[in-house]
């Protein structure tokens, strides 16, 4: 058997994948805001635009520099969001179209600085609001062209023009939009990965804890009952030494295909060690995790495995505990569930035992 980890090692406390992913997207977002201000300040400084210019370009600078410091620090946010970086992107927007009215719109050295709310949206915000956000730069192109109510803005001459000037946004979003959805593919695969078990395909003991903690955490906050089952094959280590461990690993599949036969859709498997599986089981009671351990321990007993021609009876040792009578967490829960498990170990194998303390120092007894 395989040695659990320890005390702790289920417990999650950091904030949710997303909203990890969104913070660290949140900072490349203020890194993109300061790196506007700054470029925007380099061409007041180097530029050379007349006064009026540089006034109304300063004024801008310090309007959109404490925008940004309200909005970043301030946490009117309690969490990020996407809808929080799509405001920001068209925040900078405005900034930029206003920029470039005073330092000669299309005609600007500044044109190109609409790529970094658009590389911003492509990155973090998805095809369909990235296209959104160039039909506002291209109709404020067509406003800083003054074409609204020009008959030129049709005009081939005009429409040619027009299309240099968005041609490029569009290429860069298409091809930051196609990296970044290579990027997540394989940061969701390389998660998927990091969650599961090879040789089963079940969650290891991080995917478990990230999924077994929010189903307890609702079981918490409802009051709703739950329980945790500790399943260890009573053979693997014979099959092993008898038979190799390609037979031991046929034997693990075989077990895991057993165990999830008898579980809802909403049930948590994942293997837990080398031969021990855990189970958690939403809105299910003492009772009724008796009976499911019941019904996985009689259908492993009697679905022999095939090795060497031959057909080699397999069973299994489970151990029960229950919230909330049995532990307010999920390291608790394991972990008694765990000592439950091996009580039935103790008692002959191929058993169900429910923990329960007893008065003379016992572990568990059996269900």
């Amino acid at each position: 058997m395989s040695q659990p980890p320890p005390p702790g090692a289920l417990r999650q406390t950091s904030p949710s994948i997303e909203q990890e992913e969104l913070r660290g997207i949140s900072r490349t977002v203020a890194e993109i805001h300061w790196l506007l201000l700054i470029l925007v300040l380099l061409y007041v400084v180097f530029g050379g635009p007349d006064k009026v210019v540089e006034t109304a370009v300063v004024a801008a600078l310090l309007f959109y520099a404490a925008l940004v410091m309200s909005f970043r620090y301030a946490n009117f946010y309690k969490t990020e969001s996407r809808s929080k970086i799509a405001l920001e992107t068209w925040g900078m927007i405005a900034f930029i179209t206003w920029v470039l009215y005073f330092t000669g719109g299309l005609e600007s050295p500044l044109l190109n600085l609409y790529l970094l709310p658009v590389i911003t949206a492509a990155l973090t915000l998805g095809k369909v609001t990235t296209l959104i956000e160039i039909a506002l730069i291209a109709a404020c192109q067509v406003y800083l062209a003054g074409s609204f109510a020009s008959e030129k803005t049709l005009s081939l001459a005009f429409l040619g023009g027009f299309a240099s000037h968005v041609a490029p946004i569009v290429l860069v979003a298409y091809i930051v939009t196609m990296f970044s959805a290579d990027i997540r593919f394989g940061l969701n695969r390389a998660k998927l990965l990091s969650e599961t078990d090879e040789l089963t395909g079940l969650f290891n003991t991080r995917g478990f804890a990230i999924a077994a903690d929010r189903l307890l955490g609702q079981a918490m906050r409802y009051n709703r009952p739950a329980s945790v089952l500790m399943i260890d094959s009573d053979n693997l280590k014979a099959v092993n030494d008898g038979h190799g461990h390609d037979a031991g690993n046929r034997l693990l599949r075989q077990l895991t295909k057993t165990i999830q036969a008898e579980l809802r859709y909403t049930d948590v498997p994942a293997r837990y060690g080398g031969d021990e599986f855990v189970v958690f089981l939403p809105e299910t009671p003492v009772k009724g995790a008796i009976e499911v351990a019941e019904r996985i321990r009689d259908s492993v007993a009697g679905t022999p495995l095939d090795v060497d021609g031959k057909r080699k009876v397999c069973t299994v040792s489970i151990g029960i505990a229950s919230f909330p009578v049995d532990g307010q967490s999920m390291d608790a829960l394991v972990a008694r569930a765990d000592r439950a498990m091996y009580l039935a170990k103790q008692q002959g194998r191929n058993r169900v035992v429910k923990f329960q303390v007893a008065p003379a120092g016992a572990a568990a007894s059996a269900a």
